[in-house]
Formats: C-alpha cells, structure tokens, sequence
C-alpha cells in the first residue's frame, strides 16, 4: 500500500475514533491526512470507499489475529491463543472494530469483497475451534461452537469499548474473557466427547 493510501486510512481512523462515522467526511479526512480533497477521490472514490478499505482492513486484522496460533498447542489453548489475540487486536484496533461490527453508516453497505474478507475471518475462526471438537464434528457443530466463542469474546470488547468500564469496572477484562471463553470451551467438550 502506498504511503498516501495508508495515511489516508490512519486519518479516517483517528476521526472515526473521535467522533463515529458522522466525523469521517472525505473534506475532514484529507485535511486530517495533509491531502486535498482529489486524493482522497483518487485512491478511494470518496467516504464509501474509504468506509470499504477500513472494513477490510478490519477484517484482515480479524483474520491475522485468529490464524497467528502455533499449532503446537492443545485445541483448547489455540482457541484461546486466538480469542487472545482478538482481544489484543481489537483494543489496537478501536476504529476497525468499532466499524465492522456496528458503527457503520446506515448508507454504508460492504462490497462483495469485503464481504469475502469476512468469512475468511470467520472461517479462521471455525478452523480454530474444530481442534476443540471430535474430528467426526460436523459443519454446523463446529459453526455453532465458533459462534459461542466469537460471542464472548465480542461481548467483552464491546463492553469495554462502549464505556460499561466506567460503571462495572474492566480491570483485568482480557483475563476475565479468556476465563469465561474457557468455561465455554469446557462446555461445548462435554457436549462433544
């Protein structure tokens, strides 16, 4: 990626940050950036393509995050290795998660490409999590297990992220997820033995 393209892509993530996607507008973003307006048009065709790259991006660090597991470990600790590195992702990467999993322009439709990153996310996720599960396990077993898994520890980081902290407290909160993910993993084993 060239450098004006990603500097371009870090300015609409500090303004996404700062104020949702109300605050991302390609004037706000080329001024944030240092470029004119024609840049932003040139590499992205305006805020949709902007809004597209940023949840692409999102979901390959998803992706990154979920297969960056040794596989020398038991099933139950690369699950956990991978809900780790969600967590760690996901607090690195406030903007991306906040866009891919809710703070979107109602106007803001994915492209079918970034639509396909996704699933590879998700994908990534279910090859995890079939370690953790009978090799007989079928498609949907080790869909539903993924889906337990991503809940909890999508759960955590939106608490988190959406200021719950401040009232319930979040000390500890990566901790206190990947225990909980665990238990969950012990569950779905005694389902599956």
């Amino acid at each position: 990626m060239d450098d004006n393209k990603q500097k371009i892509l870090d300015a609409a993530s500090a303004l996404f940050l700062q104020g949702g996607v109300a605050a991302l507008s390609v004037r706000s973003t080329a001024a944030q950036a240092g470029l004119s307006t024609m840049g932003i048009y040139s590499h992205f065709k305006g805020k949709q393509g902007i809004l597209d790259a940023l949840y692409i991006e999102g979901f390959e660090q998803v992706e990154a995050a979920m297969t960056a597991v040794s596989g020398q470990l038991s099933g139950k600790e690369q699950v956990l290795q991978a809900c780790r590195n969600y967590l760690t992702n996901a607090e690195r990467h406030e903007a991306h998660y906040r866009l891919i999993f809710g703070d979107r322009d109602q106007g803001y439709q994915p492209s079918a490409e970034a639509i396909v990153v996704a699933e590879r996310a998700f994908k990534a996720l279910t090859h995890n999590v079939a370690c953790i599960l009978p090799k007989d396990a079928d498609a949907a077993a080790r869909r539903d297990s993924a889906i337990r898994i991503w809940s909890v520890v999508h759960g955590f980081v939106g608490l988190k992220q959406h200021l719950v902290n401040t009232v319930v407290g979040a000390e500890d909160w990566q901790d206190r997820a990947l225990d909980t993910v665990a238990a969950v993993i012990e569950h779905i084993q005694a389902q599956h033995p």
